[in-house]
């Protein structure tokens, strides 16, 4: 049951944040603080790792508080939740991208870009 939890609070911290893993940080901690998965010295421990170690940081921090509290299938979900938003974006814009291709406003907007 952990695991699903996990996946669906970074599920919400990755489609209702905006601004890349710095801005995620203060809703992550929120949302770890309010379950009481990990005290606030912890976190702030986590978030310093989080920073020092290669790779988006909400990336890590999902997988660190997954880990901690799911074990490895904990640290899959919650690094898949807080992914899944942006690439689900990707594949939406992508696929309208691929439709619209040819269009003059398209090319415009393709080629000020």
């Amino acid at each position: 049951m952990i695991c699903l939890e996990l996946f669906w609070v970074f599920f919400l911290i990755g489609a209702f944040t905006f601004g890349g893993g710095y801005a995620m940080i203060a809703m992550i901690q929120q949302q770890v603080a309010a379950r009481g998965w990990m005290g606030m010295e912890e976190i702030i421990d986590f978030v310093a790792i989080a920073e020092s170690t290669p790779g988006p940081i909400a990336v890590n921090m999902a997988t660190f508080v997954g880990t901690r509290m799911g074990g490895l299938l904990g640290a899959a979900c919650a690094t898949l939740g807080v992914v899944l938003p942006s690439f689900v974006v990707i594949l939406v814009v992508a696929r309208c991208y691929q439709a619209s291709r040819r269009s003059k406003w398209v090319q415009g907007v393709m080629s000020g870009l």
